[in-house]
């Protein structure tokens, strides 16, 4: 992934007025070809494409072939046309969900409500076209703060506040083992056939293959996010150090590299592309480094408070906040990372995750404070669909043909897929 140089350019989020939203709402019930009301105060037929306050016409589906279903995250580059499209409606790009009240409903969370189609909140934990829920995992009694699919094995592997590693047989969906850890669990990903958990002052790894355990000390206080650049391992810390080690093939360990110490807070976000290290703080700033010298080479400050995510894609750098932002970077013609694109949201943003639905299209999954991840087509941020949840959702991770994994507060992991035959709702 090379950065273009490229034009500094601001796009407004495109919107359309508001009207009465009572005369303003699609009928769920002729939708689903049984209204019986004469009149019904309710519109029969689609919102014009031009509203994006909450409903919209349908979402044309084409019959194109799907994308290569691997891992795409970070590492794969849909074709964006360019910085100029960021934030543009187009191909329908108006809101595309169509929804009730946008609240589940408790009754039916617990098996007892009466109403059913007839209900005016959500017999669903999300909203949109395109994917649907598989199944859920549970077992973790806190937040869950890690994800990770290890390459060559079956397996499942999550990691929670609850102090806990979880292991999860991919056919059956059952939990095959439950490692204590002895301290919580900041954050948990997967290399080759490695899998690496961080928590208090130590990171945890374990080779699936060769069932090889290590423990890499250094860490002062909890380590909060980790990633793997080339041969060497990024552990972001509490105290606002990034500690590197080099992977030695010879005595199959970790040895310890450098200390990286420029954040004044904790950092917690670390993503690799381009060949540059990029990293987000609580101390509002993201820092670029290069991964051949290990120096800072530029601080980005736009961002107003903790920089809880970043994310490489193409020749882009995307950054949430709890700011409330989503800001998409490039670089200009002097190399140095500018804001081409700031995306608003209501809430505060927890953690982005990028790749395609099933018709190879991409897609950032959005995780907001609220509860909720929002789900939007790129490079036009218009809106797909939204993922409901008891608590809010801190892990996103992806996996093989379309399926992907969110985990929440309560410690619920929920296992999903996008359709090779988008529907109309929710499923």
């Amino acid at each position: 992934m090379d950065f273009d140089g490229g034009n500094k350019r601001v796009f407004q989020r495109i919107g359309g007025a508001t009207a009465d939203a009572k005369y303003q709402k699609v009928c769920y019930h002729w939708q689903a070809g049984k209204c019986n009301r004469h009149p019904c105060p309710f519109l029969h037929g689609e919102l014009p494409p031009s509203n994006v306050n909450g409903m919209s016409s349908k979402r044309p589906h084409g019959q194109g072939s799907s994308a290569d279903s691997g891992f795409p995250g970070p590492r794969r580059s849909p074709n964006f046309s360019g910085a100029s499209t960021w934030g543009r409606a187009h191909g329908g790009g108006a809101n595309r969900i169509v929804r009730k009240a946008e609240k589940v409903c408790n009754y039916w969370v617990q098996g007892s409500c009466s109403f059913g189609d007839r209900c005016k909140f959500l017999h669903s934990w999300s909203l949109g076209d395109g994917f649907s829920l598989m199944t859920q995992l549970e077992g973790h009694q806190k937040v869950i703060s890690g994800i990770a699919l290890p390459s060559g094995s079956d397996k499942l592997y999550t990691g929670s506040k609850d102090e806990t590693a979880r292991i999860w047989d991919c056919q059956s969906g059952k939990c095959i083992a439950v490692i204590n850890l002895g301290g919580e669990v900041g954050c948990m990903i997967s290399e080759g056939p490695w899998v690496f958990v961080g928590i208090p002052n130590v990171v945890k790894a374990w080779n699936v293959q060769t069932s090889t355990e290590l423990s890499l000390s250094g860490p002062v206080g909890q380590v909060y996010t980790l990633v793997v650049g080339g041969d060497m391992l990024f552990a972001g810390t509490q105290d606002g150090s990034i500690l590197v080690w080099k992977f030695n093939v010879v005595t199959n360990c970790f040895e310890p590299a450098a200390s990286l110490k420029d954040h004044s807070l904790a950092v917690v976000s670390l993503v690799v592309g381009a060949n540059r290290l990029y990293s987000g703080s609580m101390d509002h700033t993201i820092k670029v480094w290069s991964l051949e010298n290990l120096q800072c080479l530029q601080t980005l400050t736009e961002h107003t408070s903790v920089v809880m995510s970043v994310l490489c894609w193409d020749q882009f750098l995307l950054s949430c906040s709890l700011d409330k932002t989503v800001k998409v970077w490039v670089a200009n013609e002097n190399g140095n990372l500018e804001v081409t694109y700031t995306h608003n949201e209501e809430h505060g943003v927890l953690t982005l995750c990028g790749m395609h639905d099933s018709q190879g299209k991409p897609i950032l999954l959005c995780s907001c404070n609220d509860n909720t991840v929002r789900l939007y087509d790129l490079p036009s941020f218009a809106e797909r669909g939204k993922i409901l949840s008891k608590e809010d959702i801190r892990a996103i991770q992806i996996g093989p043909g379309g399926i992907f994994f969110t985990g929440d507060g309560t410690g619920q992991v929920k296992v999903w897929n996008w359709l090779a035959e988008p529907t109309t709702s929710a499923q």
